[in-house]
């Protein structure tokens, strides 16, 4: 059985464990607040703007646009991979990294070449680990991210894919479902026909409505404009995601982590009571033995 020295200190550094669980935990809300504001503002703009490139996208030919142009054959796939950059937030980022490798395994086991494009110091060091080339790696900013991070990224990948280096590109990040529920979602993003295609398919994104449109000047035109735009909207849109993702799974981790060391003292605490009351008994005894000693 433990000292009672040792039992005091376990309980003692177990409940500086709590007090520093119980602040990030604190400081987590905190920062959800802030990200889930800004990703509910902007997920109906990015759904309306998909909605609309869906039908602009169906009425223009694959070569009104080389990001509209689907590969006859994909030889390199690129993929976005958007993480955190601390850890202590559960399973969050492990959830995504192994969407996005199982996902790159298939590609090469197809005979293609596989590229990653990484946001967050996890996503980082996990492509980095198993040997992937990774072009971009962007890492310290996803605390303070904005529109700018989501454009270079953006241009980038728009860049290698009209260069040819990219033959298609698809982007994993962290969807903020609820408090409780963050999943990891999958985005097609080059060319952005193929993108819209399969997300129409799907069940959980934005349908893309019947409408009738009038658009000014030619669609030509209007491709030109919206397309890279759109290209950032759905990186910056994954982004923020990610974002309240990560503080809703720190929050949820640092409450688990607070509540498992309540457990932990009241077990350390029953515990030391115990080793007192045998030390107490112990004593007792051999001061009866003594005394017996002395009569006899």
């Amino acid at each position: 059985m433990a000292s009672l020295k040792d039992v005091k200190i376990k309980i003692g550094g177990v409940k500086k464990t709590k007090q520093i669980t119980k602040a990030m935990n604190m400081v987590a809300s905190a920062k959800l607040r802030g990200a889930q504001a800004r990703i509910e503002r902007f997920r109906p703009y990015a759904d309306k703007f998909f909605d609309m490139l869906s039908d602009l996208g169906g009425q223009s030919e694959d070569a009104a646009h080389p990001l509209l142009a689907a590969r006859d054959e994909v030889k390199t796939t690129g993929i976005v991979l958007a993480t955190s950059d601390r850890g202590l937030c559960g399973s969050f980022n492990v959830n995504i990294i192994s969407a996005a490798l199982k996902f790159a395994a298939s590609k090469k086991s197809e005979g293609k070449e596989v590229k990653f494009y990484c946001v967050g110091r996890k996503a980082r060091d996990a492509v980095r680990k198993l040997g992937y080339d990774f072009p971009m790696a962007i890492v310290g900013q996803m605390n303070s991210l904005d529109f700018t991070l989501a454009s270079s990224m953006g241009m980038k990948i728009m860049d290698d894919f009209l260069a040819g280096v990219l033959d298609e590109v698809v982007m994993f990040y962290g969807e903020f479902v609820s408090l409780a529920r963050q999943i990891p979602k999958s985005l097609s993003l080059l060319p952005v026909a193929s993108g819209a295609a399969k997300a129409a398919e799907n069940e959980d994104a934005p349908q893309a409505r019947a409408k009738e449109y009038i658009y000014e000047p030619e669609v030509e035109g209007l491709l030109a404009e919206l397309l890279p735009r759109f290209v950032k909207v759905q990186v910056y849109r994954g982004l923020l995601d990610t974002s309240a993702s990560e503080h809703a799974a720190r929050m949820t981790a640092m409450d688990n982590a607070t509540r498992n060391c309540d457990e932990m003292i009241t077990a350390l605490t029953l515990l030391y009571n115990k080793t007192r009351q045998a030390a107490i008994t112990t004593e007792l005894i051999d001061i009866v033995g003594g005394v017996e000693a002395l009569k006899g």
